[in-house]
């Protein structure tokens, strides 16, 4: 054969021979059949492993509004994190058979927890009444909360990893009970970005009373790109190092950052490729929007006086109460702006109970003083965004490390860490309005019916943003990593 060289002739295989046989072709057509159909009916029943995703982020517009997976149900998220545990025995989960055997030695119960030996079977420290149509029993601890319960989806079964504070802390906020991971804003930011390129995409308010016990990891961006982290500031302290220093005019001010601006520009020019180099500008260049748009946000001197009075935020016999009650309209300010991810937190570092909810040794002293700063602004934030059309597109998620144990610490008069079974409370867009999901056992002790990981709380948030947790991926260190690591499920019967 002239140009070309002559083939080699390979011999038929015995495999190869059968495959020619009209019998052996049928049946594997028949079985190649089958496992198209059982691969069809895996995936539209969602059971099939689903192809790893990462959102494509413009390093010059790290911040810009990306789509997810699918039609989102909200477009922003507001967290009120009670730090320090606060007890579910306290708030949401009504138990009376605690009433029944107050004082008594639980029966079965360890002997030992997690600060030391156990005591007696303790009542809820506060009266429990029915609220709304639905009769939902709730501590008069939070009568402002108590209102709103028709609108709010309890999830009572939630479970953590771990007893100690800052590894809970870090377990809610990223999924892992280690230092080093993405906190859920910081996820939501990478996936989706902001609508608001004026402002943070994720802001963390913390308490006036100071941060919580694992402090940055609650909004950290771990090893995702540090752009995505959240940056951290409330009503009376702004963000560090925004404004030019005094000696410097207004006009000169504006002037440096024209020339910067300029100079930028032409040295990105210079390196179209260099991804680090825009990435290191946009965020010189958020830092220069934000020098105008967050003194403007922070000022609350323009609400009017019924907004203040709502809030608590008129009242300044207790500054605390003041405080967290301003960066509750800071918060719903925000929301207003299209800020994507808001973390507002309600307490701060382990301090006996002191500056937060771990209530060990004095609950109910205590308690009456966290329960009078967190109810009313709270409640207020809620009803607000409602009168004004944005729980429509926001979900709002009450929540806490985790709960505490329905006997007293032996020889105290506070409840010790219960990583079992506590409370979140949601509301907003695409949440199913007055239900209760899942059940602790009659004392509070442990969850039941309808166990729940943080993680299926995690999914759960961002199937309402438009993502699939299994999706949803960052490459680091070889591993497509994720929020939900390998676990979780989104929790369908609080949703609408």
């Amino acid at each position: 054969m002239s140009g070309r060289e002559k083939q080699t002739e390979v011999p038929l295989t015995h495999a190869g021979r059968g495959l020619l046989e009209r019998r052996d072709f049928l049946g594997r057509t028949v079985s190649s059949l089958s496992s198209i159909a059982l691969l069809h009916l895996l995936q539209e029943q969602g059971l099939m492993a689903e192809e790893p995703w990462q959102p494509v982020v413009d390093p010059a517009r790290p911040h810009a509004a990306r789509q997810g997976h699918h039609q989102p149900r909200a477009r922003n998220v507001l967290v009120v994190f009670c730090a320090g545990a606060c007890s579910q025995l306290e708030t949401w989960d009504f138990k009376p058979e605690l009433i029944r055997l107050d004082g008594q030695p639980m029966p079965g119960g360890p002997s030992v927890t997690f600060q030391g030996p156990a005591g007696n079977l303790a009542r809820p420290q506060y009266h429990f009444r029915p609220h709304g149509q639905t009769g939902k029993m709730v501590s008069d601890m939070i009568p402002h909360l108590a209102e709103l319960v028709d609108d709010f989806a309890f999830v009572h079964t939630l479970t953590s990893k771990t007893n100690t504070h800052g590894p809970a802390e870090n377990f809610l906020s990223t999924g892992f009970v280690q230092d080093g991971f993405p906190s859920l804003g910081a996820w939501v930011t990478y996936a989706l970005g902001s609508e608001n390129q004026n402002l943070p995409a994720f802001v963390a308010i913390p308490d006036p009373r100071g941060i919580p016990q694992a402090s940055v990891n609650n909004w950290g961006p771990g090893f995702l790109p540090a752009v995505f982290q959240g940056t951290s500031f409330n009503s009376a302290q702004p963000i560090r190092n925004l404004r030019a220093p005094e000696s410097i005019s207004r006009g000169n001010d504006l002037a440096a950052r024209d020339l910067l601006k300029m100079l930028n520009e032409d040295h990105l020019r210079l390196n179209p490729g260099d991804t680090e180099l825009a990435a290191r500008i946009a965020s010189y260049e958020l830092a220069a929007r934000l020098q105008s748009s967050v003194p403007e946000i922070s000022d609350l001197a323009a609400e009017p006086e019924h907004i203040l009075k709502m809030y608590g935020a008129d009242d300044e016999s207790d500054p605390v109460r003041l405080g967290y009650a301003r960066n509750c309209i800071l918060a719903r300010r925000l929301i207003e702006k299209g800020v994507r991810f808001v973390q507002l937190f309600n307490g701060a570092y382990a301090s006996g109970g002191r500056l937060n909810w771990d209530g060990h040794q004095a609950l109910r002293e205590q308690y009456d003083i966290h329960g009078r700063i967190m109810d009313q602004p709270t409640a207020a934030l809620i009803r607000d965004l409602r009168q004004r059309g944005l729980l429509e597109d926001t979900l709002v998620v009450w929540c806490t490390e985790f709960g505490r144990m329905p006997m007293f610490q032996k020889g105290a008069a506070g409840r010790d860490h219960n990583p079992n079974g506590f409370t979140a409370v949601l509301t907003g867009a695409g949440i199913r309005a007055g239900v209760s999901y899942g059940q602790t056992d009659e004392l509070g002790f442990r969850a039941v019916e309808d166990v729940l990981s943080v993680h299926d709380l995690n999914a759960t948030i961002l199937h309402l943003l438009g993502l699939d947790h299994l999706r949803l991926t960052f490459q680091h260190n070889g591993i497509a990593r994720r929020l939900t690591d390998v676990h979780g499920s989104v929790i369908q019967p609080i949703l609408v």
